[in-house]
C-alpha cells in the first residue's frame, strides 16, 4: 500500500467566523500581531473588524498593506523590516492570495534569515515559523490552507514557487461574508483560479484518494455556483458554496501539487501584473487538451463533475467534453481566452517556456512536457 501524506491547518468556516480571530490568535501565544492586508480589503472594512476582535482580547497589532496583486520580493523585504521594527511575534493575513503569500514569506525570513530567493523550490525551510492565522477575502487562491507561497522575483521577472509544510498556516478562518465586497470580475477570476486548482490537482501525478475527493467536490461546487456568485454579490448561498469550493480545491492542490497550467501562468504573472485567475483562464483549456492523452478516464470524471451528460459516450469523447465545459464557464463569467488580450507578446514566449521548466508545479503534470511543448501551448493560448 502506498504511503499517503496529507497536511491541513485547523479550519473555522462559516458566516460570522471572522469574530473568531481574536481568540484564535490569542491561543497561539501571540503578544503583538503583524497584520498583512491590502488597500482593497482595508477599504471594505474587514481589517477594521479584525482589529476590533484583536483589541477585544488585548492584543497589540501592526498593519502592513503596501503590496500589489502579484506580491514582489521587495514587498517581502519591506514587510520583514516592519515586522522586526514593531517587534511582532505572530502573523495574521486578512485578504486574498497576495497578503497571504507576503505573510508566509515574511514568516520564513523572520525565523530562517537570508533572502526569499533562498527558499525557492521544495522543502528549503528548516526552522519553525511564527504562528500564522489567515482570513481569506476571495474564493480562489486557497492560500489559507496550503504549503505554497508564490512571490515575484523582480530582477528575473518570474514568480518563484516556494513549497514547504512549514507554510501551512496554524488556523484558517473562512468567512463567506468577506466575498460580498468583491467585484464581479474578481469573483470570476478567483473562481477560475479555484477551478484550475481542482482540475490540475485531480490529474496530478501526486494525487491520492483523499485529494481526489476534494478536487471533484470543488469542481461540482464551482460549476453549480460560480455563475450565480458572479452575477449577484448579495447571493450569500452562492458565496458560501464558492468559499467551500475554494477550500476543497486548496486542500487538494496543497497535497497533490499542480501542473503545467500553473508552471506557465507563474511566468506570465511575473511579467505582467494581471490577476492570476485571468491568466489561468487563457491557459487552462489548452493544457487540458495537451494532457488529455495521459489520463482520459480522469478527464471523463472531470466532465461528469462539470455537469456534462456522458452516458453512452466513449471515454475519449466524454473527456473532451470537460474542455468544452470549462471554456463555456470561462465565457459565461466574462473572462477572455487569450494571453494576447491581456498584454502578452509573442517575442517573450520562448523565454517563458524555458523558465516554466524550472517551476516545481511542472513536476506533477500528468504528461511529460519540454520547452517546445510549452511553447506550443503558449502559442495556442495567445
Amino acid at each position: 500500500m502506498n504511503i499517503i501524506k496529507y497536511v491541513a491547518p485547523e479550519i473555522i468556516f462559516g458566516c460570522g467566523a471572522l469574530a473568531q480571530v481574536g481568540d484564535s490568535v490569542l491561543r497561539q501565544g501571540a503578544r503583538k500581531v503583524f497584520v498583512v492586508s491590502d488597500e482593497g480589503v482595508i477599504n471594505s472594512g474587514w481589517v477594521e473588524k479584525a482589529l476590533h476582535y484583536l483589541d477585544a482580547v488585548g492584543l497589540e497589532h501592526e498593519v502592513y498593506s503596501n503590496l500589489s496583486s502579484n506580491p514582489k520580493d521587495s514587498e517581502v523585504d519591506e514587510g520583514l523590516q516592519r515586522y522586526r521594527e514593531a517587534e511582532c511575534d505572530s502573523i495574521l493575513a486578512v485578504g486574498g492570495g497576495s497578503p497571504t503569500d507576503i505573510a508566509k514569506a515574511v514568516a520564513i525570513l523572520a525565523t530562517n534569515g537570508g533572502k526569499i530567493q533562498d527558499y525557492e523550490g521544495v522543502n528549503k525551510v528548516t526552522h519553525p515559523l511564527p504562528p500564522m492565522i489567515v482570513v481569506p477575502s476571495t474564493a480562489g487562491a486557497g492560500s489559507e490552507v496550503t504549503q505554497f507561497a508564490i512571490i515575484v522575483d523582480i530582477k528575473r521577472s518570474l514568480k518563484m514557487t516556494i513549497i514547504s509544510k512549514s507554510l501551512v498556516p496554524d488556523i484558517a478562518i473562512i468567512d463567506p461574508q468577506l466575498l460580498t465586497t468583491k467585484s464581479a470580475k474578481l469573483t470570476a477570476a478567483t473562481g477560475i483560479d479555484a477551478l484550475s486548482h481542482a482540475i490540475e490537482s485531480y490529474v496530478s501525478l501526486a494525487a491520492n484518494p483523499i485529494t481526489e475527493v476534494h478536487a471533484l467536490k470543488s469542481i461540482k461546487l464551482i460549476t453549480s455556483n460560480l455563475r450565480e456568485s458572479y452575477a449577484c454579490n448579495t447571493n450569500i448561498t452562492a458565496k458560501s458554496k464558492m468559499a467551500m469550493a475554494s477550500l476543497q480545491a486548496a486542500l487538494s492542490f496543497s497535497n497533490a501539487i499542480l501542473g503545467a497550467t500553473h508552471a506557465m501562468v507563474h511566468q506570465v504573472d511575473g511579467l505582467l501584473d494581471k490577476h492570476h485567475g485571468e491568466s489561468n483562464a487563457c491557459v487552462l483549456p489548452h493544457v487540458m487538451e495537451f494532457n488529455l492523452i495521459a489520463c482520459p478516464a480522469k478527464f471523463k470524471q472531470i466532465a461528469v463533475a462539470l455537469g456534462e451528460e456522458v452516458t453512452g459516450l466513449s471515454t475519449w469523447t466524454a473527456a473532451e467534453a470537460s474542455i468544452t465545459a470549462v471554456r463555456r464557464l470561462i465565457k459565461d463569467v466574462g473572462l477572455v481566452e487569450g494571453l494576447a488580450r491581456v498584454g502578452l507578446e509573442h517575442e517573450v514566449l520562448p523565454t517563458l517556456s524555458r523558465n516554466a521548466l524550472n517551476d516545481a508545479c511542472l513536476i506533477t503534470n500528468p504528461r511529460d512536457a519540454d520547452a517546445h511543448d510549452l511553447h506550443q501551448i503558449f502559442i495556442k493560448s495567445m
